[in-house]
């Protein structure tokens, strides 16, 4: 959407421990990154460390950026730059400014979203969503993708949702917000409590009949489960298998009312291997009835894009063609309802970035 265009717009992924600044332009960066601590205890030393981090960006493009684009932690009101009460950046509290006073000592438009919002925003744009619809068009399909349902599975669980290259944010800037849906594994939880790395570690020492403190990283869990570390393998499976069944539940009820593609990213989508079968069982499983049928969980099917086979099915749908009533005229009709699922192949950090540079350009061109 934006490959060729030649404005430059900073960047910044804000963290509890760093704050990594960068500009944009034509979708990659043009600058090294830049790296300064957060500071998350004393509020001015952040704010300083931000116009610091965006400062030096800019002596370093050769060009006047546009714009100033980021993700940073909610809650907030995200439309007009004003940071809530954070619980990783306890320095914000009762409302901060951030993106007027930026707009004041730059001089540019200022937009500020939730990590989540960006993150599906550039899986839209330059991701996910445009490599299937050109596998689509490649195989002579006349179907097309419009919507997008991105999930980011890490330190928490996040998700942000793109309609016909429009980002939906809400009235309160809290769309998307998927880490509150009911947790399936344990009702009285939210879903993040099965949806997470802690989430990983904690079920595998709970199956290891190990010490959560002492419990490995989720990577090293994954290679557990590979037989590439030394470990409980059963526990380590099982653990990828109960977040892929919690997962499969939220993004169930998710994607009834979104109903587009699906692409995961975050770290722990490394390990989809392991937890997509899970998954896509939950996904195309079927609610058990009170009378003893069964009701299909949803109306469409689910398709793991990164298995060939499926993928192949995927594209080719039910397609035939039927008769127009009382005429002798035929058209086509595709009766098979689908929905994709994969894994990000350009990475979250990057889609984030992207969807940061997308929203400012579009944003700017309204």
């Amino acid at each position: 959407m934006f490959d060729n265009d030649k404005r430059i717009v900073m960047t910044l992924d804000a963290g509890g421990t760093n704050l990594v600044f960068t500009a944009i332009q034509a979708n990659e960066p043009v600058v090294e990154e830049i790296r300064i601590p957060t500071d998350s205890q004393n509020l001015d030393n952040c704010l300083e460390n931000i116009i610091d981090g965006f400062s030096q960006v800019k002596a370093k493009l050769t060009e006047e950026p546009v714009a100033i684009s980021f993700a940073f932690p909610g809650p907030a009101d995200y439309p007009n730059g004003i940071i809530g009460d954070l619980p990783n950046l306890p320095a914000f509290r009762g409302g901060v400014a951030l993106g007027p006073m930026l707009a004041e000592k730059f001089g540019i438009p200022v937009f500020i979203n939730n990590d989540g919002d960006l993150y599906a925003y550039g899986e839209a744009i330059a991701g996910f969503l445009p490599k299937v619809n050109k596998k689509l068009e490649e195989a002579g399909s006349p179907r097309r993708y419009k919507n997008l349902l991105g999930l980011t599975l890490g330190t928490g669980f996040g998700a942000g949702i793109v309609r016909d290259n429009e980002l939906f944010l809400g009235d309160n800037s809290i769309g998307g917000e998927i880490w509150l849906v009911r947790n399936k594994i344990s009702p009285n939880d939210n879903i993040e409590e099965n949806a997470s790395i802690r989430a990983v570690k904690r079920e595998y020492a709970k199956l290891a009949g190990i010490n959560i403190e002492d419990a490995p990283t989720p990577k090293e869990i994954y290679e557990i489960a590979k037989e590439e570390k030394e470990g409980d393998k059963q526990a380590a499976l099982s653990a990828y298998e109960i977040l892929g069944e919690a997962t499969g539940d939220a993004i169930s009820n998710a994607v009834t009312l979104v109903d587009g593609l699906i692409v995961i990213g975050g770290g722990l989508s490394g390990a989809a291997e392991f937890f997509m079968p899970k998954l896509l069982n939950e996904m195309n499983g079927c609610f058990n009835k009170s009378d003893g049928s069964k009701l299909p969980r949803l109306v469409a099917d689910v398709y793991n894009l990164d298995n060939d086979e499926e993928l192949e099915k995927f594209i080719k749908g039910n397609v035939k063609e039927i008769t127009v009533p009382y005429t002798d005229k035929k058209v086509k009709y595709d009766s098979s309802p689908r929905i994709g699922i994969g894994i990000s192949t350009i990475g979250t950090s990057k889609a984030i970035s992207i969807g940061a540079y997308a929203y400012a350009l579009n944003q700017l061109d309204k």
